[in-house]
């Protein structure tokens, strides 16, 4: 009787488990608010199975989500090879809720999305009343401290894409709308969260870069089909005196690595100084990792140095272990150090400083360093990623020209 009663009880409770919220598939317009704007991009949910995968899509590029989670009324997106994830309630067709960077809770911003909507900004395809295309010579300016940019729009009726280089990186995929006279443009990576709006004022582009929940700054400049940015050779490099790095960095095992471990000697080494929080050191190493498979045998190697968002060892090394296999990325990664660039130069003391995450070094078969490229120009800039390609092709070759 015990046993019976006993079985009748689950099936009651099994029966009354509430199944989840079905979830739509197909073209969701994504939304986080941010500094009072609204930061538009496309989401797109697939099911396979009992399965669901999701894309977030800016411009030219689709980053495949492949951990959703669904519980009750609620999903839950994991951001790609980010600490960070969408949070939300499905309303039909609707999901309110939020954008979180699991590391920093104060960070987290309001998400909505509605199902079906694939414009960005405005619905209407009528024509512009302005014409932002062109090349532009820039300066960004943060906290009183200005910086060159290069800035890149091409629009077709008022569809606009675009990017933005700066010394540290580029700003990589954005796409909008021009609005009467006003240029809109957002991106939504995962980690990265921008919006930039721009108008003309004479011969002059004037605009506001939002990034996240605080950070503003102010753009400006002109068109310039010779726009130049500084040499990313020159950025950073060796104090006086030294000629090496000399650093003994845990692996993901714990294993200290050294540049004079057996497995380095008479190669050329590219380390590469990189976060996984680091959207910019994403497109390096989806440059990297194939590179490195069809090059390795060819006398070379590579080694990430990876400055994560905490210090704690478990925690960064989970972090760069997820990364490598969702990348399929084949080479080497240490602990190096937390995300401060200040506290990461302490750590590699022959440098002048740490400028930027990502920095390439280039190291020759005697040991010493020959190149240091600052920042990386990735695929959303178009010709100047062909350009970063040919010259990095060009520095590793002529490290394995040279004799010891």
């Amino acid at each position: 009787m015990r046993i019976f009663t006993f079985l009748a009880l689950a099936s009651i409770l099994i029966t009354c488990s509430p199944k989840p919220t079905e979830l739509k598939t197909g073209v969701w317009r994504g939304v986080v608010e941010m500094q009072g704007h609204q930061l538009p991009f496309r989401l797109e949910i697939q099911k396979t199975g009992d399965s669901y995968t999701a894309s977030v899509v800016n411009a030219g590029e689709k980053i495949s989500l492949d951990e959703m989670f669904l519980t009750g009324d609620s999903v839950r997106i994991v951001m790609h090879i980010f600490d960070s994830e969408i949070r939300a309630k499905i309303e039909g067709d609707k999901l309110v809720g939020s954008f979180v960077k699991n590391y920093d809770l104060t960070a987290t911003l309001p998400f909505v999305a509605t199902y079906g909507d694939t414009y960005r900004f405005v619905k209407s395809e009528e024509t512009a009343a302005v014409d932002f295309s062109g090349t532009y010579q820039l300066t960004f300016n943060t906290i009183g401290k200005p910086y060159p940019s290069v800035g890149i729009i091409k629009q077709t009726g008022n569809s606009v894409e675009g990017t933005f280089l700066t010394p540290t990186g580029d700003y990589r995929y954005l796409q909008g709308n021009v609005v009467g006279n006003e240029l809109l443009l957002s991106t939504f990576d995962g980690n990265h969260s921008f919006v930039f709006t721009a108008h003309f004022e004479g011969d002059s582009i004037k605009g506001n870069f939002y990034s996240g929940k605080k950070s503003l700054e102010d753009w400006k400049g002109v068109r310039n089909e010779h726009a130049v940015m500084p040499d990313a050779e020159s950025l950073t490099y060796l104090k006086e005196g030294y000629k090496t790095l000399d650093f003994s960095f845990p692996d993901l095992t714990g294993k200290n690595v050294s540049l004079n471990d057996e497995r380095f000697k008479n190669k050329v080494v590219i380390l590469q100084i990189f976060g996984t929080w680091c959207p910019n050191c994403m497109d390096e190493t989806k440059f990297l990792a194939p590179w490195y498979d069809a090059n390795k045998d060819r006398g070379v190697e590579i080694l990430g140095l990876a400055y994560e968002r905490k210090p704690d060892f478990a925690y960064a090394s989970n972090r760069v272990a997820i990364m490598k296999k969702k990348l399929n990325v084949n080479y080497d990664f240490v602990i190096a150090g937390v995300n401060d660039k200040e506290k990461a130069a302490e750590t590699l003391p022959a440098l002048n400083h740490v400028l930027s995450f990502p920095t390439t070094i280039f190291i020759g078969k005697d040991g010493n360093v020959k190149h240091i490229h600052t920042g990386f120009t990735g695929p959303g800039t178009g010709i100047y990623y062909d350009q970063f390609k040919d010259r990095f092709n060009q520095i590793v070759n002529a490290c394995l020209a040279e004799t010891k």
